[in-house]
């Protein structure tokens, strides 16, 4: 089966790991900070948190910046489902918002029409690799006086208007999932612009643990003596896999250009395929594309999703819109909420995307596509 993702592991990516298993940490060791200080410089230069999961990453970020209950977060249905239980399992109220026809894309208006006085962030998901209309979201963040979140699990590398994703929302998560622009096997990150937030997303990844003698209570007992000064999780990336991110990271601009230059060709070769829409591009947007979502009119998406798969062919869809999944519904949520995301989901199909794609398996997944739409 040709598969719709996978990561690229080269030499260097083994001897990086292999360094690490040899050396002194296995994890809490230089490796962290290293990677961590060259995904600061990746992303514009926020502070970052390096943590196991994309999910993990979105914990860390509700819990750093205050989301408790009775707090609303608004965000996007297109999107796995973590972006929205991260934030319910902090205690706060989930409020979908509907999004842009053409990209899949947070809609700013839509954002602007939900904000209420209970409303303490907004998550935007970069659908695709394809940044959110951050402009324009922003001044809604700003209006509210709330958290401009980026979901950037698949936006790593990505630019819009020239300013690297990392740099345009005050608080930006990452995955590191093997399908991912860069992989560190699971992991993730959590970037802010405002040091103590970062301070706090820091120490809920390390279990509230203070070591700092100038901040302790009882900063006069031995070498050994650590303080918890707040509930948090052991979400800390190793050594190990941080040693195979801070490599992958050394790859970032080629594995851009591969996507790059694998989206072109996909335009091209099926341009003229009935029934059928590729991915829309914004002027002021340069994505790491990390999905290539077409859209399958007639209602025939579950047809060809068969029938390419039957074919060999891997293509998968992305996503099931989250107040669609029982947990939501089971919380008073229903279809109807978001009809644009309705719709964009029961059309949308990823065809294969990763750096290591040949033409020879591209071109084999588009001939799959076309001897299914004629």
């Amino acid at each position: 089966m040709l598969p719709y993702g996978r990561q690229s592991i080269d030499d260097e990516d083994i001897a990086a790991v292999t360094a690490a298993l040899r050396g002194d940490f296995l994890t809490t060791g230089p490796t962290v900070g290293a990677f961590e200080a060259a995904l600061s410089a990746r992303l514009g230069g926020p502070g970052c948190v390096a943590v196991t999961s994309g999910t993990a990453a979105l914990h860390v970020a509700y819990a750093a910046i205050g989301i408790r209950p009775g707090d609303e977060v608004i965000t996007t249905p297109i999107t796995f489902v973590a972006t929205a239980a991260a934030a319910v399992l902090q205690g706060a109220k989930v409020v979908f918002a509907d999004v842009e026809a053409e990209t899949a894309n947070l809609d700013a208006a839509a954002v602007d029409a939900l904000v209420t006085t209970r409303t303490r962030a907004i998550t935007a998901v970069d659908y695709a690799g394809h940044p959110a209309e951050y402009e324009a979201l922003t001044k809604v963040a700003r209006r509210a006086d709330v958290t401009l979140i980026a979901d950037a699990a698949h936006s790593i590398g990505s630019t819009y208007r020239g300013v690297p994703v990392g740099s345009l929302a005050d608080v930006t998560t990452l995955s590191f999932f093997p399908t991912k622009n860069v992989t560190t096997g699971e992991g993730g990150a959590v970037a802010a612009t405002d040091p103590a937030v970062l301070d706090r997303a820091r120490r809920f990844a390390n279990q509230g643990t203070v070591r700092e003698r100038e901040l302790m209570r009882a900063p006069d007992e031995g070498g050994w003596f650590y303080e918890t000064h707040s509930f948090g999780l052991n979400y800390r990336l190793p050594d190990v896999l941080c040693a195979l991110g801070l490599s992958q990271l050394r790859r970032l601009g080629q594995f851009k250009a591969a996507r790059a230059r694998l989206v072109a060709r996909y335009h091209e070769m099926l341009a003229d395929v009935p029934g059928l829409t590729v991915p829309a591009q914004r002027a002021w947007a340069d994505p790491m594309w990390h999905l290539y979502p077409v859209r399958i009119a007639d209602g025939r998406r579950r047809e060809v999703y068969d029938r390419m798969r039957a074919a060999g062919v891997g293509v998968q869809v992305n996503y099931v819109p989250v107040h669609l999944h029982p947990v939501f519904q089971d919380l008073g949520y229903r279809a109807g909420m978001c009809p644009v995301a309705e719709r964009f989901y029961s059309e949308e199909l990823s065809l294969p995307l990763f750096a290591d794609l040949t033409d020879a398996d591209q071109e084999r997944a588009v001939e799959a596509l076309r001897a299914v739409l004629g």
